[in-house]
């Protein structure tokens, strides 16, 4: 009886020491990475910094990029849900030179950036799987008709297609 009782207990602390050891265990990598995370947060300058270079300064683009290369994707916040990277800048303002470097570099194209550079055999397909796309805003509000207008002759088609479909310009007014 004294065995059992003995045995009971160490059950009973088993089970107690193993509940909360396992509740530790499973919080641990939510407490690294939330940890990790606030370590590797990007400067909200710096960022800003990237972005604005994005709009026509391509020396100060790749000088930036060089030194921290976790820029390429990072989008800085205009506020009231403007978010913009500088391949979404460049792609607005028609900077294809730009555009093409860090698309190279392995920035995240969108179809935005797919009517700035003429490319009609992205736009059908994501038009036809996602009409409402045409109406689309990226950065600051700008349109693909916007983006695919600043490609230029090489994105002709792609104005053409839009402007077929009942895509309008868009006024915008920033800042």
């Amino acid at each position: 009886m004294i065995t059992q009782k003995m045995n009971l207990l160490n059950r009973k602390q088993f089970l107690k020491t193993g509940m909360m050891t396992s509740g530790f265990i499973a919080l641990s990598p939510f407490i690294v990475y939330g940890k990790q995370q606030d370590e590797q947060q990007l400067d909200k300058k710096l960022v800003a910094e990237f972005v604005g270079a994005g709009h026509s300064k391509l020396d100060k683009v790749k000088e930036l990029l060089e030194e921290h290369p976790t820029l390429l994707n990072a989008a800085h916040d205009w506020k009231l849900g403007d978010f913009e990277t500088a391949l979404g800048a460049a792609s607005h303002v028609g900077h294809k030179e730009l555009a093409q470097y860090l698309i190279d570099k392995g920035a995240q194209a969108n179809i935005f950036t797919a009517a700035l550079f003429g490319r009609i055999d992205i736009i059908k397909p994501m038009l036809d799987l996602f009409p409402s796309a045409l109406n689309a805003k990226g950065p600051h509000g700008f349109t693909l008709l916007h983006h695919a207008q600043r490609g230029g002759e090489e994105a002709e088609i792609v104005t053409k297609y839009l402007t077929s479909l009942g895509a309008k310009e868009t006024k915008v007014k920033l800042y």
